[in-house]
């Protein structure tokens, strides 16, 4: 039988092992993709670390995955073999299961058809996804440029599109990192007046490369009073994990502003009295279906928004996941196969 390699996690806190593995056949309903590259996202230490419960393992890791249809499974009729497919976490539509009405998030990802959790994902040369979890990959975008934007891209496009904010109007955004970065191109793109906020003027320049019209430096002033003094905020969207940060830029928000949280982090303090006499409100946001995928690639690949990657090949991965982990990664870290 033919063998591919694959990096699967035995155990919960178990190292990444690369293992060979005989090329699985699609199932009903299935899709077998030729895995050419995959980003390593913060999630994927869900698997790493076992933070997760209900995950089965030995379990491969890899949620933003790019690649071509290698076979289809029966009852599969609108893939075909060749075409240019992302998988990202899911294809479902999240928020509406039974799991999800009563508040147990954990056990709506764990009952899913969640990739890289319930399934094995792209941490390998060859993978099978639902084929509901496909999205179409444009021709403008490599495999490496559309790895990161089957999470971290939807993530922010995604927010940012529902966020109600209109052409125009004064949009920040919070931390500049892995998700940040892409936010501020989104955020440009979709016509709002952007603002980046983030600790230090040495941000400055990457912002304005970036395309912000405006950039506040968090050490050396107050990010609110700076974003009211700009006529308030429409939207805020903070993908920093400091739940501090997040709470010093709150009162920047105008009457009827929203702020998204799509950074995990530790709890943030709101005032009720301001919240309720400027109908502000405080929203997560998570992720997205396969459409809400494909929309993003392709917003990106119309306006020529891209990820900022370092790439490794799939044998590096442990040094990949420790990169991306340390937070010293400019700004996404994508594993190729080389296939």
């Amino acid at each position: 039988m033919p063998i591919m390699r694959a990096v699967h996690v035995s155990e919960p806190r178990g190292p990444f092992e690369i293992v060979e593995r005989e090329i699985p056949e699609p199932g009903p309903g299935t899709v077998r993709v030729k895995v050419q590259a995959c980003g390593v996202c913060h999630s994927d230490s869900l698997v790493k670390e076992g933070l997760m419960p209900g995950i089965q393992y030995p379990r491969v890791p890899g949620h933003e995955v790019a690649g071509l249809v290698d076979a289809v499974g029966p009852g599969v009729t609108w893939w075909s073999p060749g075409q240019r497919v992302g998988v990202g976490w899911h294809g479902g539509n999240c928020g509406h299961c039974d799991s999800c009405r009563r508040g147990n998030f954990f056990a709506c990802l764990t009952s899913s058809k969640v990739t890289g959790l319930t399934h094995d994902g792209g941490y390998a040369d060859y993978m099978i996804a639902p084929a509901e979890t496909l999205a179409l990959i444009p021709e403008e975008l490599s495999a490496v440029e559309a790895g990161p934007l089957l999470c971290a891209g939807v993530t922010t496009f995604n927010a940012l599109r529902n966020s109600g904010a209109g052409p125009g109007e004064l949009v920040a955004i919070l931390g500049i990192g892995g998700l940040g970065h892409l936010a501020i191109q989104y955020s440009v793109k979709m016509g709002f007046k952007t603002v980046a906020i983030a600790r230090g003027a040495d941000k400055e320049p990457l912002s304005r490369q970036l395309g912000a019209w405006h950039y506040i430096d968090s050490q050396a002033t107050d990010p609110a009073a700076e974003l009211q003094k700009l006529g308030g905020a429409k939207a805020i969207l903070a993908t920093a994990t400091s739940g501090k940060a997040m709470t010093s830029v709150i009162g920047g928000l105008g009457i009827n502003g929203k702020m998204l949280l799509i950074g995990a982090a530790d709890p943030i303090e709101v005032s009720p009295i301001e919240f309720l006499m400027a109908r502000k409100s405080v929203l997560g946001w998570y992720s997205g279906t396969s459409i809400d995928s494909q929309d993003t690639m392709d917003f990106s690949a119309l306006f020529g928004v891209r990820s900022m990657n370092e790439t490794y090949p799939l044998e590096k991965v442990n040094e990949a996941y420790e990169r991306m982990m340390s937070g010293k990664a400019r700004f996404r870290v994508v594993l190729t196969t080389g296939q």
